[in-house]
């Protein structure tokens, strides 16, 4: 589901670890000739669009930060929406701006739409065979218009209907349970599970959550997002490769990696297994690609290395994803009372005083949409897109970008951009009422899930997903600040990486408002 963006964006490459870092400086001097000398140096190149000052060897490496699309943003303040950054050894384009976006993501999106090799996605998604990290060709084709036609289409997306109701009935049973007078709670904990359990019951089917690999699986995929997350020399100096197997990093990956495809084989083949007892039981993500398979379909061109590389894809960004998106809207109506009220009326007035949001009410819902839009926009759940890389050699504005480029597309700052947005940094929901603005790729200024050929195949799946969610959390409690914390002093900080969350889990008191 590559991010909800899906995808879903595995920028938080760039977020070093120290330890890696240092070792990656000192041992990469002795290819300082060799560096100096590459044939892809920008120093051959003529205009070439606006760099920032960089060190030997590391480039621009230094400059990236802890939140690098903060830091990306203040760069290009100066130097414009057009950038072109050293990474160690590898080009990259950064860009910041709705016309620089709508050009690499619908004017010459066929060039831009490859993914770069990166060492951890590789190894974990069996060599690139799942949709958001797969390479641009024939394969990544066939695999996303399987994925779109069989899986998150709008009549498949309804299929689902039943499994978000239950499991957010289910949330909100656990949420009344707990509430006893003033109790704080970890709500990130209970929308971190609603978002497993809805992606476990699409992709795997109704399995017993006792049973042993459930738990299992879901913290194995936890630490497969981390170590994606890890800094890997091997990605930005393909000459010290060698360095992952003296860190040890190398090690760890394999390890990982082992265990995921232990528990991914058990998992098909038990599918498999089912199916032979009953060969039309095909009510979930898995059963739907076997059958495909089993029936010989020439455009699936799956064997059980592809599923089980989707199916990661499906529990890593789309689990992650949905979670972090349903935590920054309820951290930001939390923290913003009038918004607040005022979608509670609306949900009030249209459901009444019945104990549940169906689905079928959420289409009444405006304020809701429009506060999802602009939770969205200020928090995207990936500041950048999963980065891509260009085929071949171009020109953008009259700047000269050569090919194998990787290219950051920075939403975090297109969104926060003050020319575009008024009082870009404030919670205002009301600037997407009667707006036709919206976040399916045409408005290049609202983008969280991507745009072009590579936009998030799952925008579909987790719209539903977020708006019962929120639309039932404020309909059955309200909610507040523990120990008489005021809404200013709220802790809105960033983690960043796969997915930018929150830094501290959201604390809250919760108070039944419907009997």
């Amino acid at each position: 589901m590559g991010s909800i963006s899906h995808h879903h964006a595995i920028m938080s490459l760039l977020s070093l670890q120290p330890l890696f870092f240092v070792i990656a400086v000192l041992l990469s001097i002795i290819f300082l000739l060799l560096l100096l000398c590459n044939k892809g140096s920008f120093s051959t190149k003529t205009c070439l669009p606006p760099s920032p000052s960089k060190l030997p060897i590391i480039g621009n490496l230094h400059q990236l930060g802890t939140l690098p699309h903060r830091s990306l943003q203040a760069m290009a303040d100066k130097l414009g929406p057009i950038m072109l950054l050293q990474l160690g050894q590898v080009p990259a384009l950064v860009v910041s701006s709705v016309d620089m976006a709508r050009e690499i993501l619908k004017t010459q999106d066929h060039i831009f739409s490859s993914r770069p090799s990166l060492k951890v996605p590789k190894t974990f998604l069996y060599e690139g065979r799942d949709v958001a990290f797969a390479p641009y060709g024939e394969y990544w084709r066939q695999a996303r218009k399987m994925c779109v036609f069989h899986l998150l289409s709008p009549k498949m997306v309804q299929s689902y209907k039943l499994i978000r109701e239950q499991e957010v009935a289910l949330m909100i049973e656990a949420i009344s349970r707990s509430c006893s007078s003033g109790t704080v709670m970890n709500i990130s904990e209970d929308l971190n599970c609603l978002a497993k359990n809805i992606i476990s019951r699409t992709a795997l089917g109704n399995c017993p959550r006792e049973e042993e690999w459930y738990n299992m699986f879901h913290a194995v995929i936890h630490e497969c997002s981390k170590m994606m997350g890890a800094f890997h020399v091997a990605d930005y100096f393909p000459s010290l490769s060698w360095l992952g197997r003296l860190t040890g990093l190398d090690a760890r990956v394999e390890k990982l990696f082992k265990k995921v495809d232990e528990i991914l084989d058990a998992i098909v083949d038990d599918h498999i297994n089912r199916s032979t007892h009953d060969k039309h039981k095909t009510d979930n993500f898995i059963d739907i690609l076997l059958s495909l398979e089993m029936e010989g379909n020439k455009c699936a061109l799956f064997g059980k290395e592809d599923i089980k590389a989707i199916v990661e894809d499906l529990f890593g960004a789309g689990t992650e994803s949905i979670f972090v998106t349903m935590e920054w809207v309820l951290a930001d109506l939390i923290r913003n009372p009038e918004a607040r009220k005022r979608l509670k009326d609306e949900i009030r007035g249209i459901v009444g005083s019945k104990p549940m949001v169906k689905e079928e009410d959420l289409d009444e819902m405006s304020y809701l949409k429009a506060v999802i839009k602009e939770s969205m926009r200020l928090h995207p759940p990936g500041p950048f897109l999963v980065p891509r890389e260009l085929i071949e050699d171009t020109k953008i504005t009259g700047y000269f970008i050569p090919r194998r480029t990787r290219i950051f597309v920075n939403v975090w700052a297109i969104q926060r951009d003050p020319k575009i947005w008024e009082a870009p940094e404030e919670f205002r929901p009301e600037r997407f009422m009667g707006s036709s603005v919206d976040f399916k790729g045409h408005d290049f200024q609202l983008i969280p899930f991507g745009a072009g050929r590579r936009i998030c195949p799952g925008i579909g799946f987790a719209v539903p997903v977020l708006e019962l969610a929120i639309a039932n959390l404020m309909h059955r409690f309200d909610w507040k600040l523990p120990n008489g914390m005021k809404e200013e002093d709220m802790d809105m900080a960033e983690a960043f990486g796969l997915t930018m969350s929150k830094k501290s889990a959201l604390q809250l008191v919760a108070t039944p408002c419907l009997c």
